[in-house]
C-alpha cells in the first residue's frame, strides 16, 4: 500500500514517536547514544581510545551496554573537569559551583550534555524539508520523544512535558520528553541509575500514554527497527491488550515504523515482524525511504474534522469548568441553560448539541490576523474554511490574498479579495506625508525625521516602494507584540497584498 493510502485512513490525530535519527536529520549538530558519549569522552581524554576500553567493558555477545557506559565515563568526566577548575571546561565548573550555592546538586556531566543541545540550527539543505513538516503539524496529536534538543519544540511550537510534568497533563499539542531536556539538565535520563529511576516512573507514565497508543495512530521516526524504544512501546501495550483480540489488531494496524534509508525513493508501506522478549510476534507497518517529504506531505493533506490544537483548547476549557467550583477568584462561573440567549459575553463558552438547536456565530477575523504567519505556514485549510461563517464587515482589514492561496474555494474569497484591494489604495492615499526613504523597518523606528504617529505609514509606503525587503517586514510583523491593533493589521494587509497578487 502507498504511504498516501495508508495515511489517508487514519481517522484520528496520529502521535509521533521521535528518536535522534530525525535530529541527526535536520540538526548542524546532533548525537546518537553512542556518538554522543565518544564525543564526550574525546572532549575531556583528547583521545577515542579511553573511550573505546569503555566500550569493550560493557559489551557482551555484541549488545553495548551504553548505560553503563555512561556511567563510568560520567565518573571518570567528573574528576577530570573538577580537577581542571579553569581549563577549556571551565564554564561547567562555573556552572557547577552556582548551582551548588543555590543548593542544587546537579553532575558536571549532565551539564556538558545541556550545552551541547542547547543550540538549535537547522542545516540550509534541510529548510524545505522543514517547512512540509510544519504544514504536518496541525494534523498531529503529540510528540513523544528520547531526544534532549529543542527541535520539536522549534518546529511545531508545542509545550514540553518533561519528567513527572507528564503525568496528568494534556497530551494534544504537547511534546513528550521522556527521557529529559537540555533546560533541565538533572532530568536528563543517560546513566544506569538513571534508567532505573525511569522505569520505577515509567510505570505511571505508561498509563499516561497508553490511552494515546489504543487511540491514536503511532508513527515512529528516527528510530531503527532493533531500537529498544519500539520493543519497550509494543511491550507496555501488549501487556494490557490480548495479541489475539481485535483491539490489538486495530492497534497494530495504527503502527507505522518510518525507517531510513539514504536516497531510497520508496512509497510502500509493508508488514514488519518484531520479536518481543517473551517470544510474542507482532507485526507492524514499515516504510523505508529517504523521502520524508512524501510522508508530511500525507499527514498535512489528512482531512480530520477538527485540529489538535483545538482540541487542546476545548480540553483546558472542560479542566477550567471543571475546576471552577473550586477557584478562589471565580473566574470560572459554570451555567447549564436551554436558552442562548441567556447567557452574557463570558470568557469561555462550550456548547454541546445538535448543530440543528445551536446556531454558530464565529467571532475569530481577529484571531485569523493574529495566526496569520502560522496559518499559512502549517496551509490549514480546515481553520480557513471557518471564514466563510465568520462575519467580516466592509470597514475591516483583513488579509485574504494569503488565505485563498491555501484555501481557494472560499464563498466569500473574491468579495474580500476585492475588499482588500479597495483597502490597500485606501492606504495609499494616506501616505503623502510618509514619503521619506528608509532602507529597513528598523531605520525607520530610529528615525527623526518621521514623527512617531507617522512611522507605521512611512514603514508601509517603503514596503510599497521596495526600500524595504520583503524579510524585513516579515520579521517585524512575525514578532509584532500587539497583534490586535488596527496598525498591524495595516501593515498586514499590505504585506499580504504585496506577496500575493
Amino acid at each position: 500500500m502507498k504511504i498516501t493510502e495508508f495515511i489517508a485512513r487514519y481517522a484520528n490525530h496520529p502521535i509521533l514517536f521521535v528518536g535522534s535519527g530525525l535530529s541527526l536529520r535536520y540538526l548542524e549538530s546532533s548525537f546518537n547514544w553512542n556518538g554522543l558519549l565518544e564525543h564526550i569522552a574525546f572532549k575531556v581524554f583528547g583521545t577515542n581510545e579511553n573511550y573505546l576500553d569503555i566500550k569493550h567493558k560493557h559489551t557482551y555477545r555484541g549488545i553495548v551496554d551504553y548505560k553503563n557506559i555512561a556511567t563510568d565515563l560520567e565518573k571518570e568526566f567528573n574528576e577530570i573537569v573538577s580537577r581542571d577548575r579553569d581549563g577549556e571546561l571551565s564554564f561547567i565548573n562555573d556552572q557547577f559551583y552556582q548551582n551548588m550555592e543555590n543548593g542544587i546538586s546537579i553532575s558536571r556531566f549532565k551539564l556538558f550534555i545541556a550545552s551541547l543541545f542547547t543550540d538549535v540550527n537547522i542545516s540550509t539543505h534541510m529548510k524545505e524539508e522543514i517547512s512540509i513538516l510544519k504544514k504536518a503539524r496541525k494534523n498531529i496529536g503529540s510528540v513523544i520523544t528520547t531526544n534532549y534538543d529543542g527541535l520539536i519544540e522549534k518546529v511545531f511550537e508545542f509545550s514540553p512535558l518533561i519528567g513527572n510534568d507528564i503525568l496528568l497533563s494534556n497530551p494534544y499539542g504537547s511534546v513528550y520528553k521522556i527521557h529529559g531536556c537540555y533546560t533541565q539538565p538533572h532530568r536528563i535520563v543517560i546513566n544506569a541509575d538513571d534508567y532505573d529511576d525511569f522505569d520505577k516512573r515509567y510505570e505511571l507514565i505508561r498509563a499516561q500514554l497508553l490511552s494515546l497508543f489504543i487511540h491514536n495512530p503511532i508513527i515512529f521516526i528516527g528510530y531503527s527497527v532493533s531500537d529498544d524504544n519500539i520493543r519497550n512501546i509494543l511491550k507496555t501495550v501488549f501487556s494490557y491488550v490480548e495479541i489475539d483480540s481485535p483491539e490489538a489488531e486495530k492497534i497494530k494496524n495504527n503502527f507505522l515504523l518510518i525507517e531510513y534509508q539514504k536516497d531510497e525513493n520508496n512509497l510502500i508501506v509493508s508488514d514488519y515482524d518484531i520479536v518481543l522478549d517473551d517470544g510474542h510476534t507482532i507485526r507492524i507497518n514499515k516504510i523505508r525511504t529517504d523521502n520524508y517529504i512524501a510522508i508530511y506531505e500525507s499527514i498535512s493533506e489528512l482531512q480530520l474534522p477538527i485540529t489538535a490544537l483545538d482540541i487542546r483548547k476545548v480540553q483546558n476549557v472542560v479542566k477550567q469548568i471543571y475546576e471552577g467550583s473550586h477557584d478562589e477568584e471565580g473566574s470560572i462561573t459554570v451555567n447549564i441553560t436551554e436558552d442562548l440567549d441567556s447567557l452574557k459575553n463570558s470568557d469561555k463558552i462550550l456548547a454541546i448539541g445538535s448543530t440543528k438547536t445551536i446556531q454558530y456565530q464565529f467571532n475569530t477575523a481577529t484571531e485569523l490576523c493574529t495566526n496569520y504567519f502560522k496559518i499559512i505556514e502549517e496551509s490549514n485549510k480546515q481553520l480557513l474554511r471557518l471564514i466563510d461563517r465568520i462575519q467580516i464587515t466592509s470597514s475591516q482589514l483583513f488579509p485574504i490574498l494569503g488565505f485563498l492561496k491555501v484555501c481557494p474555494d472560499l464563498k466569500k474569497g473574491e468579495a474580500l479579495k476585492e475588499q482588500q484591494i479597495n483597502k490597500i489604495e485606501d492606504i495609499r492615499n494616506r501616505l503623502e506625508r510618509c514619503k521619506i526613504i528608509h532602507h529597513s523597518v528598523q531605520e525607520v523606528l530610529d528615525s527623526d525625521r518621521v514623527i512617531q504617529s507617522q512611522k507605521i505609514n512611512c514603514i508601509i509606503w517603503n514596503f510599497i516602494e521596495s526600500n524595504i525587503n520583503m524579510d524585513d517586514m516579515k520579521d517585524y510583523l512575525f514578532n509584532y507584540t500587539h497583534k490586535t491593533t488596527t496598525e498591524y493589521r495595516k501593515l498586514l494587509v499590505v504585506y499580504d497584498y504585496k506577496v500575493n497578487i
